[in-house]
């Protein structure tokens, strides 16, 4: 696709998506303001059944009237707070003026609640504060505070009214807003922290791997080249046939653990990179080797496969093949002279590994038993988990032993599994 017709889509997609929220934001304070009139239109009504009616030429609901203006001006309180303040800052200076000047024109001469602020006060104040800069805010609520405090005649029932309708709802307004800020703050700081702490965690798992890669380098890898040496001397000058061959397996065996050693280094480095920038990946060794080693050595071994390696992860093969690899260890060296059973199931959700071997046809070899560390299938289990998949080993009827891995087909990543 061109870049300009994607940058354009992309655009028009975010246009639609702002506006769509807007919509949602604006039906949801239309209602809440539906309810503020329905609310507080009551409440006038209620005040006007209980206070004596107007005497003026304005008539008898002049106060109801200027009451319900503010109420239904509400509706247009989310697109223009500003004017609906204004507007009951006119309407509240109409009360007061009436009240000092003209009682019972617009106020009833002895009203039910003696206040000169529209009940909808309350409202507009938070809106106002909340909508608006704050400079506008403070004020038009500092002009609503004077007309319904009355500072230059304050009375027990006009007084503490108009800071409960005016100064108390800015200062929750102020107050929640801060709060909000500061939560927001707190949970960022608490996000970057977490987000340390993994990078953290991923450099020292990066430095162990290092340190872990050097140290494989230094003893493991020096050891098996004296070995691999000295198979090829030993191949050179031996004159016995049968020897010569076997110092040749050996050989070729040390050449093949180098050369998977090399790969599991790279892996641990994680800085070995082809010239095209990206990093090497091995390809996944195949388990027929195996099969062909075991038969070589005089071990019985069927091996079955189903399906198309190609369409797994090589991560994922190269755990299937250390799960052979280890099964045909530990029958080699518990069951000898059993016949063992190899089968490999690909599919496209995955591959199924099954080694199972019978009961041994002699005792087993002490020193080749004792030789393992007795944490193969332990570290075999933990390898297969750590790519998505299970394990389960046991004795099967007859005195054998059975493996059944399952493995997924590519190694899921944190994304994939939240």
């Amino acid at each position: 696709m061109d870049t300009g017709v994607h940058e354009s889509c992309t655009g028009l997609g975010i246009r639609v998506w702002g506006d769509t929220v807007i919509r949602m934001r604006a039906s949801r304070d239309l209602l809440w303001l539906v309810v503020a009139v329905v609310v507080f239109g009551g409440l006038d009504l209620l005040v006007y059944g209980l206070s004596p009616p107007t005497t003026g030429w304005a008539g008898p609901r002049a106060a109801l009237l200027l009451q319900l203006s503010v109420d239904v001006s509400l509706l247009l309180l989310a697109r223009f707070p500003a004017r609906v303040a204004s507007w009951a800052l006119v309407v509240a200076v109409v009360m007061l003026v009436s009240e000092e000047f003209a009682p019972g024109l617009f106020t009833p001469v002895d009203p039910a609640a003696h206040a000169t602020l529209p009940y909808a006060t309350p409202a507009i104040v938070v809106n106002l504060v909340r909508l608006t800069d704050r400079r506008h805010a403070f004020v038009v609520t500092g002009l609503l505070a004077v007309l319904g405090t009355r500072p230059w005649d304050p009375a027990w029932d006009t007084t503490p009214l108009g800071i409960v309708n005016t100064v108390l709802p800015a200062l929750a307004v102020l107050y929640l807003r801060a709060r909000r800020e500061l939560v927001d703050s707190l949970r960022e700081r608490a996000e970057r922290a977490e987000r340390e702490q993994v990078l953290l965690a991923e450099r020292a798992r990066a430095e162990e791997r290092r340190r872990l890669a050097e140290e494989m380098h230094d003893v493991v890898t020096h050891q098996l080249t004296l070995v691999v040496l000295h198979a090829g001397a030993l191949g050179t000058e031996s004159a016995d046939p049968a020897a010569r061959a076997a110092a040749e397996d050996i050989r070729q065996a040390g050449a093949k653990a180098l050369a998977e050693l090399r790969d599991l280094l790279g892996v641990l480095r994680n800085t070995e990179v082809t010239p095209a920038g990206e990093p090497v990946r091995p390809d996944a060794p195949d388990p027929r080797t195996l099969v062909v080693e075991a038969r070589a050595v005089g071990e019985t071994v069927s091996f079955a496969v189903d399906g198309d390696p190609g369409q797994i992860a090589p991560t994922v093969l190269r755990t299937a093949f250390r799960v052979v690899q280890e099964s045909l260890t530990n029958a080699r060296k518990h069951a000898p002279g059993a016949e063992v059973a190899v089968t490999m199931t690909y599919r496209p959700d995955g591959v199924t590994v099954r080694v199972a071997n019978g009961a041994p046809s002699r005792a087993p070899d002490g020193a080749l038993a004792r030789s393992g560390s007795g944490t193969g299938l332990l570290g075999l289990a933990q390898r297969v988990e750590l790519t998505g998949g299970t394990l389960r080993t046991g004795p099967t009827p007859g005195g054998g032993y059975q493996v059944d891995a399952i493995l997924p087909a590519y190694v899921p990543t944190r994304g994939d599994t939240a």
